[in-house]
């Protein structure tokens, strides 16, 4: 008999598992919070911080940061999408060859600035050379990557930001998947690039199934089409890997809010009922990102005011009982930050307490006293 599996169980379950639906305990690793996640988007690490301290108590933006530069237990480098993210550092064996096995599209760049997959190759491996046991800026790092591979790579090719970029930044990314490269910090205003610390990756067709079991315990139930989304990764691939998985045994189908989802093969407890509960969310966090089917997750008004063209993460955004239910935004100034929350319904009362509690506990991840402002958030998306 075919498991039935309404919305409010699988959005139940979805949130005790991202520790939404009660917080981890305090000292909780912040790469445990992060592996719960699968990774925290981190092009602004601010919002990546927010994302891990309110999955938690106790955790503030210094402990990531000490996860990140001093135990490395999490590394900041290109993740799923190839946007950047913090991963868990054990986890890189999975990330690294799930990845790079992932089917890339057609180049965007012009015939004449693309490179040849030969010429990816010597760059990846000139960069993770050059990043082995140092911090590099992006200049520092082009002058080895040009040294070890030949001028052809420093050739201005790439439009970016009303200036030319070296023809081999646009692999950059693949550095950062394949474990050549991730972010080391700051050295002052510059960012700086160092190398991870060396793993072995799995062989790609056990990581790769291994992610999709781990994105279906995080996300499920889930279709291909929802994780090729999640992925960046062609619809018909994905669909191909399910079908091996289901085959396999590793995976089953299940019916979700009536049509057909998959779940990991003998994970289909879900709660009975609905968690309730609120929670502020920052930008690109990752249960606004992969939570789907997306217009059940952006109900009625929140499809309109809390997305951007139908694209998630552009807002950071107003969680009531694991729906979203308006959209926030915080203007720090010293050591004060102002948390302006723009509710899409009416709160009762206890969700009003809640809320207080949640612009106290964003204060407290980012180090600063926080003052909550009821009221309509006037800066667009990414402000």
């Amino acid at each position: 008999m075919t498991v039935r599996i309404t919305w409010d169980q699988a959005s139940a379950r979805r949130l005790e598992r991202q520790f939404l639906a009660t917080p981890a305990k305090e000292g909780t690793p912040a790469a445990d919070i992060v592996g719960a996640m699968l990774a925290a988007h981190a092009q602004v690490l601010s919002a990546a911080e927010v994302s891990v301290g309110v999955r938690s108590t106790g955790t503030a933006r210094a402990d990531v940061r000490a996860a990140l530069w001093e135990d490395r237990s999490l590394v900041k480098t290109h993740g799923p999408r190839g946007t950047v993210h913090l991963l868990a550092a054990r986890e890189l064996p999975v990330w690294s060859a799930a990845l790079t096995a992932v089917p890339s599209g057609a180049s965007p760049f012009a015939p004449g600035a693309r490179v040849t997959e030969e010429q990816a190759g010597q760059i990846v491996a000139a960069i993770g050379d050059a990043l082995d046991g140092v911090c590099l800026t992006i200049d520092e790092l082009s002058e080895e990557v040009v040294a070890r591979t030949g001028p052809w790579a420093g050739d201005p090719v790439m439009p970016a930001f009303q200036d030319m970029w070296p023809r081999w930044r646009q692999v950059m990314h693949r550095a950062g998947q394949s474990g050549a490269l991730c972010f080391g910090p700051n050295r002052g205003r510059k960012v700086t690039y160092t190398r991870p610390p060396h793993f072995a990756p799995l062989p790609a067709q056990e990581a790769v199934r291994e992610l999709v079991r781990r994105y279906l315990r995080a996300y499920g139930p889930s279709t291909p089409a929802y994780f090729a989304k999640w992925l960046a990764a062609p619809g018909g691939w994905a669909g191909g890997l399910f079908r091996e998985l289901a085959e396999a045994g590793e995976i089953e189908e299940v019916a979700f809010e009536g049509a057909p989802a998959w779940v990991a093969a003998d994970d289909t407890a879900f709660p009975d009922g609905p968690v309730r509960g609120v929670r502020l969310l920052p930008y690109f966090d990752a249960y606004g990102i992969a939570v789907q089917p997306r217009a059940l997750l952006f109900p009625g008004a929140a499809y309109e005011r809390a997305l951007a063209r139908g694209q998630a993460g552009n807002f950071p955004v107003l969680l009531v009982d694991g729906v979203v239910a308006g959209v926030w935004h915080q203007r720090r100034q010293g050591r004060r930050t102002t948390v302006t929350v723009e509710p899409l319904g009416r709160l009762t009362a206890r969700q009003e307490r809640e809320l207080a509690e949640q612009a106290e506990r964003v204060g407290e991840v980012l180090e600063a006293n926080a003052e909550l402002v009821v009221g309509e958030v006037t800066a667009g998306p990414h402000a």
